[in-house]
């Protein structure tokens, strides 16, 4: 029993001098940008240059409505989105970057559609959110990875150009 305690504290202590190497930086799975002014704004400037690039809303989830409704089923009432509806998702697909990004995977399937999300937090009533998921630019062939980057490319480019960052 003497002799595993020994063991254990020596281990331990060889231990407690080793430095663990430095891990690669995680990619970032989600992009976020935060703006002020008012969530009807922003939702709306979101809506338009979407429309612009021809592409079709397909469904809009309201987050904020959702976690309200079945938080009395769940015995929890804490607000996290300021606002009964300022929480709210909107899904689409481009076909011409689909179609690429299946071409060159079919098991990319699970990027599309892509989602837009725009909240307001309940601790920050003044700042709009606007964020997306990135999808991982991952693949057996380089015509993969380059579809998926068009992907994060579209979704990018339409949160810069409503937020007007350059």
């Amino acid at each position: 029993m003497m002799r595993a305690t020994i063991l254990m504290l020596i281990s331990l202590i060889m231990l407690a001098g080793c430095t663990s190497p430095e891990r690669p930086a995680m990619p970032e799975y989600t992009k976020r940008y935060v703006t002020e002014g008012k969530f009807e704004d922003v939702k709306q400037d979101i809506m338009i240059v979407i429309a612009d690039r021809g592409l079709v809303i397909n469904d809009t989830s309201h987050i904020a409505k959702m976690l309200d409704r079945t938080g009395k089923d769940l015995d929890t009432t804490k607000k996290i989105f300021h606002g009964e509806d300022q929480a709210q998702a909107f899904s689409f697909c481009s076909a011409v970057i689909s179609r690429k990004t299946m071409e060159a995977d079919p098991h990319n399937i699970v990027f599309c559609p892509y989602t837009i999300v725009i909240y307001v937090t309940k601790d920050e009533p003044k700042k709009v959110y606007v964020a997306y998921q990135r999808p991982l630019q991952e693949g057996d062939t380089a015509a993969s990875k380059a579809s998926l980057k068009a992907v994060d490319d579209l979704l990018d480019g339409i949160i810069r150009e409503a937020l007007n960052i350059q």
